[in-house]
């Protein structure tokens, strides 16, 4: 008797990428045929209750970027990027059956959204398939860690330490093979743009800090320029709190939130550079920072919902207020502190702000305006080009004091400023 045909839809969120995939990898093995599926799911380009959009045009731009480029690097391979308007709720139980699918791939979520919506497409589908679900967004795969989730340290160090000392990083997938030119759909699927969500076509400023464009290809071409062109990778502990240039730091973080960058292909590629070119507390720096990325989804592995909540993973209550005037002073830039609104005025016209800044704005609107972080988190989501659920969340709650910084610390902004920009150069940049 001859074995079943087996075709495979790849449902694609924030793994936007073909290399290092479990998806792709294990499909290519097992199925006959594959097709892949991305949606622009309406509700995460709807208005917040706060005034601003969910996705600002930074991030929607930088994603359609992407997925121009995912759709020629799949047909290279001869796999269809079927690109959807409406809810993947909508569309996956259409195509699984116009294509026939007997398999389905997607990258498990677990934050509140995304598992709503996992939840909602699988009761959506009628017919009967074998759903693959994988952690693909990782550096140290859930299964390798010597924790059990409920038993997550709540203290980065201690996390940090157990993993380098016990956790090997598993090695990237293989290239897939490319399929035959009869695994291509006839339709072709159109990506929309930028005004087709209502955003005007825009110029960041020159000298934006973050010049780069959205796709696997310009990761890898950044990775290899911040790496091996420039050997900036070795100066990168004495340089990541820079404000002013886009080589400060990696910029590797709008890559990996949406996934056309892996974890393992960063890690990999700074120990390939430690054999060959320099090892240092400078390239040890990137893969802390890989750590901490990690230990923020951890974090919210863990404790679930609670990173939404106003009381954070710690439970702890402050006096919170949510002004609407005070939210738009800070929003444009015109808080009693230079710096702070140098970075907001940064951020709102280009969708990026250092590490530095990120923290300073984020103490300044909890700690000094007391005002309920929540917002704060809310509209960096909507401005961030690297906006990560968990790394922003996280690290909200945890400037804020109610997460893993039990030791509610608040920046003193003056110092910060007089500490980082001395000379003022990154204020005049942007107050004018």
């Amino acid at each position: 008797m001859q074995n079943e045909k087996k075709s495979a839809l790849i449902w694609l969120r924030n793994d936007l990428r073909i290399k290092d995939h479990f998806g792709f990898y294990n499909a290519a093995r097992n199925c006959d045929k594959i097709f892949a599926y991305f949606s622009f799911e309406p509700a995460k380009f709807e208005d917040t209750k706060w005034g601003f959009k969910k996705t600002e045009k930074f991030r929607t731009l930088f994603l359609i970027q992407t997925l121009k480029c995912l759709k020629d690097e799949l047909k290279k391979k001869n796999i269809t990027l079927i690109v959807d308007i409406n809810s993947a709720t909508v569309g996956i139980p259409k195509f699984i059956d116009s294509l026939k699918i007997t398999d389905l791939f997607y990258q498990y979520e677990w934050t509140k959204e995304e598992s709503n919506l996992s939840d909602s497409v699988k009761k959506a589908i009628s017919k009967k398939i074998k759903i693959h679900t994988y952690y693909d967004q990782f550096l140290y795969h859930p299964k390798d860690i010597s924790y059990e989730l409920d038993t997550i340290p709540e203290v980065f160090t201690i996390f940090r330490k157990s993993c380098e000392k016990n956790t090997l990083v598993r090695k990237v997938f293989p290239e897939i093979t490319t399929f035959p030119s009869t695994n291509l759909l006839d339709e072709e699927f159109t990506i929309p743009r930028l005004d087709d969500f209502g955003f005007s076509e825009f110029y960041p400023p020159p000298f934006s800090a973050f010049p780069f464009s959205g796709g696997s290809k310009n990761g890898y071409n950044r990775l290899k320029e911040y790496l091996w062109d420039t050997k900036k990778i070795s100066t990168y502990k004495e340089t990541r709190n820079g404000l002013v240039g886009k080589d400060y730091s990696s910029k590797f973080s709008a890559w990996l939130a949406n996934g056309s960058l892996s974890a393992r292909e960063i890690y990999w590629q700074v120990k390939d550079y430690e054999k060959k070119v320099k090892k240092n507390q400078s390239t040890y720096w990137m893969i802390f920072e890989l750590i901490w990325r990690d230990y923020f989804k951890y974090v919210s592995l863990k404790h679930g919902n609670n990173i939404f909540m106003l009381d954070g993973i710690l439970k702890k209550r402050y006096d919170w207020k949510s002004n609407h005037k005070i939210l738009m002073s800070w929003i444009n830039g015109d808080t009693i502190e230079p710096f702070v609104n140098a970075n907001m005025i940064e951020l709102k016209k280009t969708g990026w702000m250092s590490n530095r800044g990120r923290q300073n704005t984020a103490s300044f609107f909890s700690k000094h305006l007391f005002m309920d972080w929540r917002i704060g988190a809310a509209y960096f989501e909507s401005q961030l080009i690297d906006y990560d659920v968990h790394s922003n969340y996280g690290n909200w709650m945890y400037v804020s004091g109610v997460g893993n910084d039990p030791r509610d610390r608040k920046f003193d902004i003056s110092w910060q400023s007089e500490k980082y920009d001395p000379q003022k150069k990154f204020q005049k940049l942007w107050i004018k």
